[in-house]
């Protein structure tokens, strides 16, 4: 399940967290809350946004 969870600190701080989204779509998902609320403070990415996201090296070979 995809879900987007807004939690507001008793100071007011609100932080935003995406669950069950994989790559950059939490990005895309959660940005209109990122405009409604203004300038972000910090970004924490988990390691869901990784997934599918891994290079593979790749070497030319030098000799013979």
């Amino acid at each position: 399940m995809k879900e987007i969870v807004i939690d507001v600190s008793v100071d007011g701080e609100i932080s935003i967290e995406t669950r069950g989204f994989t790559g950059n779509a939490c990005l895309k998902e959660s940005q209109f809350l990122k405009d409604l609320l203004g300038k972000e403070q910090a970004k924490q990415l988990t390691p869901a946004y990784y997934q599918g996201k891994q290079k593979t090296k790749k070497y030319l070979q030098l000799c013979g």
